[in-house]
């Protein structure tokens, strides 16, 4: 063989070789990967060979598929569509994959989970058409449909927790959208829908509940109340400086109390009575004197911590931000400076006073199910932190119930039911964002709530709590009080 011969056959040779180099690494190494891959539309085409399973709250499913005509066997269906689109997400394999539940739990839904492995194997020898698990979800029907009613016509979010378990009763996010309008078997009806929802701000795909985080406002302060509480040197009663005007250390710069209020005339006045009425000097004094090391103490021990979490929906994490010197401290303590949380966190904040101070992870998911119904695994309450002592937890209810019933949360009070809560008003270039954070009942707490109305404009006692109150009423009633 000559030369030009040689170099040819050697040229093959080496692009063979990487030619099945390149096909073992697709089809080993990033199989999986690619397997998952929303824009993936080929595999997920595939999937409407079989039943998908249903996503399911209180025996009723919110989502499930049903038997077609046409080329695809089967049609996704959402019967309450928008009320629950933050949560289910929405299934498109034909243009757009899946989000929300319908992507985190694909695996389940889908059939291919390794926990239905002996379902597979058993319809395979049968002949029995192959379908996906069932995925059977925490929320409370009448606290979700609540909380969707209380947000229409804004831009928000409330999340309710049952405070012992950590379970998600609600998970309501606004602007929503019709997944059904996605899911369909009409590609062009889906674009044109989708182009309408691109075309929509915020995005209703958007859950506003774990995907965004904002300035809390004065919610925060039940996290400074419980720093201080935990040194053992202050109770409800301890008299606090609470002057009508601050000068921030360092800096010219003043602040003031809401709508350039007096406190108490200028004097100190009982850190609960600062919490009742939500005395920004106060507060931000009390930051100060504290020190950061104990505000973000306070904060990591209720979730603040910049982690995040999955549950099994990812959460975006909450944060303290950079604080550089005092001044900024004292705007911290207020929840303005570079404080941003999710409107879960604020839920979870609420829950860790109600449950004696243990925060419980959050969870949507209550227990996975074959096709026959039985269950392949369920969800076991986590223990996340010991946020702040039993008495401090006490102390802080007592506190947090005397806003409700004698300060800025009075809209939040429910006839023969004690309330405990927070209201929250936070600063923003366009509108103020308006918060609410409470629990009830305040003796033996049943649900934990956070309202967030985004550029609300109005304060959060005045918008988020009357909210609050309809989503813990709702679920009570439910309950049997």
């Amino acid at each position: 063989m000559n030369a030009p011969l040689r170099r040819v056959a050697i040229s093959v040779l080496v692009l063979f070789t990487l030619l099945i180099l390149n096909v073992n690494y697709i089809q080993v190494v990033r199989a999986d990967k690619l397997r998952k891959d929303p824009s993936n539309t080929r595999v997920l085409a595939q999937e409407y060979d079989r039943e998908r399973g249903s996503i399911v709250v209180a025996g009723n499913a919110i989502a499930s598929s049903k038997p077609t005509g046409d080329r695809y066997r089967y049609l996704r269906e959402y019967p309450e569509g928008p009320v629950y689109a933050g949560v289910t997400g929405y299934y498109s394999p034909i243009l757009y994959g899946n989000t929300g539940l319908e992507r985190v739990e694909n695996d389940i839904l889908s059939g291919s989970d390794p926990r239905l492995t002996l379902r597979r194997l058993t319809d395979l020898f049968t002949g029995r058409d192959p379908a996906g698990g069932d995925v059977v979800l925490t929320l409370d029907p009448a606290a979700q449909q609540a909380a969707m009613k209380g947000l229409d016509g804004v831009t928000g979010a409330v999340v309710a927790l049952e405070p012992s378990t950590g379970k998600i009763l609600a998970l309501a996010s606004t602007p929503t959208f019709d997944p059904n309008q996605l899911s369909s078997h009409d590609p062009a009806a889906i674009r044109a829908y989708a182009e309408k929802l691109n075309d929509t701000h915020p995005d209703p795909r958007s859950n506003q509940a774990i995907d965004q985080r904002y300035s809390p406002g004065s919610i925060f302060k039940v996290i400074v109340s419980a720093a201080a509480l935990s040194t053992g040197d202050y109770t409800p009663a301890t008299p606090i400086p609470a002057p009508d005007l601050l000068t921030l250390p360092g800096t010219n710069t003043t602040m003031e109390n809401f709508n350039g209020e007096s406190c108490n005339g200028g004097a100190d006045q009982p850190l609960i009575d600062a919490l009742t009425i939500s005395c920004n000097t106060a507060f931000a004094e009390l930051g100060i004197h504290l020190g950061e090391d104990r505000i973000r103490k306070a904060a990591e021990a209720f979730g603040i911590d910049e982690k995040g979490f999955e549950m099994p929906l990812p959460v975006a994490p909450s944060k303290l931000g950079d604080i550089a010197n005092d001044a900024q401290l004292g705007v911290t303590s207020i929840g303005q400076q570079d404080v941003q949380l999710t409107p879960m966190q604020g839920a979870m904040i609420a829950a860790a006073v109600a449950n004696k101070g243990l925060l419980m992870k959050p969870y949507l998911v209550d227990q996975v199910q074959a096709p026959d119904l039985t269950v392949v695994d369920q969800t076991d309450p986590k223990e996340l932190s010991q946020a702040v002592s039993p008495e401090v937890a006490a102390q802080l209810t007592e506190m947090m119930t005397s806003v409700v019933d004698h300060g800025t949360g009075r809209r939040a009070q429910i006839d023969g039911v004690q309330v405990a809560g927070k209201t929250g008003t936070a600063e923003n270039a366009a509108n103020d964002h308006s918060w609410f954070i409470g629990f009830a009942p305040a003796d033996h707490p049943k649900i934990a709530v956070a309202v967030f109305i985004r550029n609300g404009g109005k304060t959060g006692g005045d918008i988020s709590a009357p909210i609050a109150r309809q989503v813990m009423e709702a679920y009570l009633n439910g309950q049997g009080g």
